[in-house]
């Protein structure tokens, strides 16, 4: 335990240099610790949707090609703050669609299957949305899911994957794996997954290695490029704060983003840019992960999404936030030791580079139901996950030690 942690939470969050951050931010009455499902609303939002309302009622469709702001070219405002916030360089990064769309589109170019190298290695408790996607592009190369899906789940009574079970199972089927995909943090447990080390062990096996990031970015520090990652995609309405449904954005490392050997499914907007208004039928790829894009730009869900990564970069990015995250973790898991003790179970590991800033609860008693809806009944803003785990996120940008220090000493009460 750090000497910081050791104060209670006024003390913290004094010293606090992110702690002025909260006030960009609209929050709900109550604790909210919860943005690991959605982000709070960024005030300058606001702002940056009206000014687009204002540009679509003066300008019309002359907005497209007008002022720095043009929304032909919208996602590129997006480009350079997300490459930083997952370690990628500005033509590997593009903002588009949404994450399912994303991973789809990706799979399209990254799942090339063969008569003997054609399984896909997921884990079994992955979001549904991921394990649907996978199975169904298994099932349109002709494959059955029951042969071609590699399912690798913890160890019998245990809820988190080992490290080494993960790198384990990549070389048991390595001859035959076409595909690794994985999430960079796992939605339920909060586990921080070794990406590093899965890109590497998926690639000496002659595999592809592709992530979800929608747990990760924003929460914890990525590196994609030098980690050598094929694909990633994400969402943007979690830590990124982007606004439900938000636009999501993916990762192409660069070794594949001007491979034209590619399988693709193409789109206007993944065409050259100099000559997609000469509304010619052949496809020139843009030399960039942009070629992968379908359509123009949501603009709005854009100005909401750049609103917000405009105070990532004014918190110093992400190495800033993660230092204060692992103190609200440290601090977290300290108070509810302290006041809880064995009447809670943190499903989380307590290895800091195995988790990021969401902890899973188990109640111990069994009544985990039960005790979210009274902590939803006094406003302290959680999730649900079935079959028992009560997920809290104290996110950096905008949660404060003394969110922290209530919603403990509002389980306490609602557990005894």
């Amino acid at each position: 335990m750090t000497d910081r942690v050791a104060l209670d939470a006024a003390a913290l969050d004094a010293a606090d240099p992110l702690a002025p951050l909260r006030d960009e931010f609209e929050l709900p009455d109550g604790i909210y610790l919860v943005g690991n499902s959605l982000g709070a609303l960024p005030r300058a939002a606001r702002d940056n949707i009206t000014t687009e309302f204002d540009r679509w009622s003066t300008l019309g469709v002359e907005g497209h090609f007008t002022g720095d702001l043009a929304w032909e070219a919208y996602h590129e405002l997006l480009t350079a703050p997300l490459a930083s916030l997952v370690g990628g360089r500005e033509h590997e990064v593009v903002a588009m669609n949404s994450l399912t769309v994303n991973l789809h589109l990706l799979m399209v170019s990254f799942y090339r299957p063969t008569p003997t190298r054609h399984k896909v290695l997921i884990e079994g408790h992955a979001f549904p949305s991921d394990h649907f996607a996978v199975e169904s592009q298994i099932q349109q190369r002709g494959l059955d899911p029951a042969t071609s899906l590699v399912v690798l789940d913890p160890r019998p009574g245990e809820v988190t994957l080992r490290p080494d079970d993960i790198l384990a199972t990549i070389a048991e089927h390595g001859d035959s794996l076409a595909l690794i995909l994985l999430p960079g943090v796992q939605y339920y447990t909060g586990q921080v997954l070794p990406m590093a080390e899965i890109t590497r062990a998926g690639h000496e096996v002659g595999a592809t290695v592709g992530f979800d990031l929608a747990h990760a970015v924003g929460n914890v520090e990525l590196d994609l490029h030098h980690w050598g990652v094929d694909f990633a995609a994400w969402c943007t309405y979690k830590y990124l704060n982007g606004g439900p449904g938000g636009v999501g954005a993916a990762f192409v490392h660069e070794r594949h983003v001007d491979d034209q050997s590619l399988p693709k499914l193409l789109g206007w907007w993944g065409t050259a840019k100099a000559t997609r208004f000469q509304m010619g039928t052949t496809f020139e790829a843009i030399p960039t992960v942009e070629s992968w894009q379908l359509s123009n730009a949501p603009v709005l869900a854009m100005a909401a999404l750049r609103a917000s990564l405009a105070l990532f970069d004014a918190a110093g990015g992400m190495p800033a936030l993660r230092r204060k995250s692992l103190l609200q973790m440290e601090f977290f898991d300290r108070r509810l030791a302290e006041t809880l003790g064995d009447r809670v179970k943190n499903l989380t590991p307590t290895n800091p580079e195995e988790r990021g800033c969401q902890s899973a609860l188990r109640i111990v008693a069994g009544e985990g139901r039960a005790v979210y809806e009274r902590l939803m009944e006094r406003r302290v803003l959680c999730d649900w996950r079935e079959p028992d785990v009560i997920r809290v996120a104290p996110v950096p940008l905008y949660n404060s030690f003394e969110d922290i220090e209530r919603f403990v000493g509002i389980l306490d009460e609602v557990t005894r």
